[in-house]
């Protein structure tokens, strides 16, 4: 992010005041009143605000100097070229601080909040989008004339190595997160058609990379771009994508083709285009970027724990349901792995104010905790492990805790059914105050060794008397054994 919206307790440091208070002063030749540290989502970089008698500016603090140098000089060449961006009005001979035009705090993102909460646009909504795409292909056509690509970071150019790089990220830290299994080497064969088909694109334009409506904002009706300094040489295919189908965006079909449209009227202005090519093109960028998007939420959700991007995973995923339905017959197993990937259980629709529903898992601590895709964290973890267990007897090592003469041994044994009265105990209380509250998700994980027997056992009998117990709607889900139920609220 550029500038975030709310201000934070956070005081700047000395240094910080001292850096960029100068910096100030040789602008406006005046100390700044006040300086406020803004908040920053995903970002290595600190902003702030000067306040002075009769202006205000923004600050910067970023650890990385190239990632700056980046910002600086790209910025410099589209804001030459009149696109709407903000000015860099100093730096420290550093790089590490500079001071830049204040675009004030509204981002488009929050500027469309009610149409991306319903799906209904009003007018003034739909024109702060029109705007966005109108200005779009100056940025991509006009902002790469004269612009040294060999600054952006990380990398000065849309290539080969990055698309697969991106593909492997969505296969590494999303895919291989849901549990599925597929051969590798027959996805690999489709991302090197994908990554084929999208080297087509080369032009000498820029492309933003990561052009969503966080990353524009609103200054007296008009939109700024901002937060371009990941951008680099490459197709303008990318922009459109990521912008029109972003996760959490909403567009409805009619909006995104009115806007499509609108764009491409204004890019027809600055570089001869073929429509129906454009459009054919697009289909398999949006693909990627879509897959793209779904591998950073899954890093930054399942590894980095941050439950916004957890949130969005089910709207790309959404975004992901519909794209399979465009028939791209040139990657036949990646299409059928995407669509065994979006039938799973764990990435049903998001309801609104939809009752409770307990999700209960097995699973192997070897292959780690299960993640809870809600976004809210939290819920129980039972570690079966201590309980006597039937897998380090040759009979009962290819059976699982659902076959009869497992559950007869646990049973007998009788040391799992004092583990699961304790446990119940503890479930019972949290799904009873859950559904007074409103709560709309609870999830329960049992684990053992293998995820065999001892977590699978537990899971069922606990699935099983949530069900009958409290009428709510179970989703049980054995992970190790690719076995999902559901049973029905009554």
């Amino acid at each position: 992010m550029f500038v975030s919206l709310h201000h934070i307790q956070n005081q700047p440091t000395n240094s910080h005041m001292t850096e960029l208070e100068t910096l100030f002063q040789q602008y406006t030749h005046e100390k700044p009143l006040s300086i406020t540290e803004l908040s920053a989502s995903g970002s290595n970089r600190r902003y702030f605000r000067l306040t002075g008698e009769n202006i205000s500016l923004i600050g910067v603090e970023g650890t990385s100097v190239d990632e700056n140098l980046a910002f600086i000089e790209i910025a410099n060449n589209f804001y030459k070229h009149g696109l709407p961006v903000p000015r860099v009005l100093g730096q420290t001979p550093d790089h590490r601080f500079y001071i830049q035009d204040d675009l004030g705090d509204t981002l488009l993102f929050d500027a469309v909040a009610e149409g991306r909460k319903t799906g209904v646009f009003c007018e003034p909504e739909k024109e702060l989008l029109r705007k966005t795409m109108r200005k779009l292909p100056a940025v991509q056509v006009l902002g790469a004339q004269g612009l040294d690509f060999s600054v952006c970071y990380p990398q000065p150019e849309f290539n080969e190595r990055s698309i697969l790089w991106d593909l492997n990220y969505f296969k590494y830290c999303f895919l291989k997160a849901t549990g599925l299994d597929f051969q590798e080497n027959l996805l690999e064969d489709d991302f090197s058609k994908l990554s084929e088909i999208l080297m087509r694109s080369r032009t000498n334009t820029f492309m933003y990379r990561d052009f969503q409506s966080r990353n524009v904002m609103i200054k007296d009706g008009e939109p700024y771009f901002i937060d371009f300094q990941g951008g680099r040489r490459g197709p303008i295919y990318y922009d459109v994508a990521s912008f029109l189908w972003q996760a959490k965006a909403q567009y409805n079909a009619e909006l995104r083709e009115e806007l499509l449209q609108i764009y491409l009227d204004a890019l027809k202005k600055l570089m001869p285009i073929d429509e129906v090519e454009f459009r054919e093109q697009l289909k398999h960028f949006v693909l990627f970027r879509t897959l793209q998007v779904l591998g950073a939420y899954g890093f930054r959700g399942y590894f980095e724990k941050k439950p916004h991007f957890l949130q969005s995973i089910p709207f790309a995923i959404e975004n992901l349901r519909a794209l399979l339905g465009d028939h791209h017959s040139q990657y036949p197993y990646l299409l059928k792995v995407l669509k065994e990937m979006t039938a799973l259980e764990q990435f049903r629709e998001v309801e609104i104010h939809k009752p409770l529903v307990v999700k209960v898992y097995s699973f192997s601590y070897k292959k780690g905790i299960p993640q809870d895709n809600s976004g809210n964290g939290g819920g129980f973890v039972f570690d079966c492990r201590a309980v006597n267990n039937p897998g380090k007897y040759e009979r009962y090592q290819s059976l699982t805790g659902l076959d009869k003469s497992v559950i007869q041994f646990l049973e007998e044994d009788g040391e799992i059914l004092t583990f699961l009265g304790h446990a119940f105990e503890l479930m019972d209380a949290s799904v009873k105050r859950y559904m007074d509250r409103g709560f709309t998700h609870l999830m329960i994980s049992f684990g053992c060794t293998g995820g065999r027997h001892r977590s699978v056992y537990s899971a069922q009998k606990a699935a099983e008397h949530i069900s009958s117990t409290f009428g709510v709607e179970v989703q049980l889900v054995h992970r190790e054994q690719n076995i999902e139920t559901k049973f029905e609220s009554k």
